[in-house]
């Protein structure tokens, strides 16, 4: 049985892939997004597609950059409320939560 907080990896892992693959022309950002869920669960998301809003659907915090773009995290659901950037290796405090998040934002 999968446990209910995998499912966000695998769903956006599977958002990426279906955005990024039949468009062709999709921009993906190069790299690695990670942050911690439930229970400090560590979790990723690698090659996320450019300029696309990511609702967390459970806990999210400690967002860490490792892709070779910025990305904004939201204090709200799609993409609203408080932002924080972060640029390529930069990473948000440990305990900073965020609902959301865009990859390349303009």
């Amino acid at each position: 049985m999968m446990r209910p907080f995998h499912r966000i990896t695998i769903g956006l892992s599977s958002i990426a892939l279906s955005l990024v693959l039949p468009a062709g022309t999709a921009v993906a950002t190069n790299g690695t997004f990670g942050w911690v869920g439930p229970k400090g669960k560590s979790y990723s998301l690698q090659n996320p597609p450019d300029r696309k809003c990511f609702n967390m659907s459970q806990e999210a915090r400690g967002a860490r950059n490792s892709t070779k773009r910025p990305l904004a995290v939201y204090a709200g659901k799609s993409c609203r409320g408080h932002l924080t950037r972060l640029a390529p290796g930069q990473s948000a405090p440990s305990g900073a939560r965020f609902s959301s998040v865009m990859f390349n934002p303009s």
